[in-house]
């Protein structure tokens, strides 16, 4: 029973391993990785890596080539489009309700924390330490309007999905250097919802990320 109780965890390690050395950019999107590679990376055994193989095939962030072996989720027009496409449908009616149910607390603690950043941005803090903040505030915002939702599938798939955008992120769009428009969107979003204006806040949050695929799609 011990072993049998073991087993998840490390599956779940490897996958937390992986996930976190792809954002780290310790490997690249579309490049070629062996499991040895993947063993090295996350200093787990070769069961393990070859257990957490189908599960991230089945996510789309690694591919098996012929031939060739295992590929990183590469970057392209497509992923970029589908990504984007699935964010939409799943944080309109994720807003709606948060813009319902959230705490005026909640929503003052998310006005608060980009109206600081957008304060420092005036007062002409460029620091990178700013971009890393508001970057975290950023997908905070974000991540806080899924949980409103309370349902494990849609997170599960936003997860997934959360990923992908990262990775789009890195690879065509950072916040470093758009900081301020980025809070200006977003500052529109939330004082939608401070209004409890449901419509308000699913109009600003599509423009915000369809504005952010353009800027994505254009690179």
């Amino acid at each position: 029973m011990d072993g049998v109780n073991e087993q998840p965890t490390l599956r779940e390690k490897a996958y937390a391993s992986f996930t976190h050395h792809l954002l780290a950019r310790d490997v690249r999107p579309g490049e070629f990785v062996s499991q040895r590679r993947l063993v090295e990376l996350t200093g787990l055994p070769l069961g393990a890596i070859r257990e957490l193989i189908p599960r991230l095939e089945a996510e789309g962030l690694i591919k098996t080539v012929p031939q060739r072996g295992l590929q990183i989720a590469h970057i392209d027009l497509n992923l970029i489009r589908e990504a984007f496409q699935l964010r939409i449908f799943l944080e309109k009616e994720a807003v709606a309700l948060f813009t319902h149910t959230a705490s005026d607390e909640t929503i003052a603690k998310l006005l608060k924390q980009h109206r600081d950043i957008a304060a420092a941005i005036q007062a002409g803090d460029g620091s990178q330490e700013l971009e890393v903040h508001a970057q975290s505030v950023d997908w905070g915002m974000h991540d806080a309007f899924i949980d409103a939702l309370g349902n494990t599938i849609i997170s599960n798939a936003y997860r997934v999905n959360s990923i992908k955008m990262r990775l789009i992120s890195q690879d065509r769009f950072r916040i470093n250097g758009h900081v301020g428009p980025v809070m200006n969107e977003h500052l529109q979003v939330l004082e939608a919802i401070e209004r409890r204006s449901a419509e308000d806040a699913v109009a600003s949050l599509v423009s915000h990320i369809n504005g952010a695929r353009d800027r994505a799609l254009k690179i």
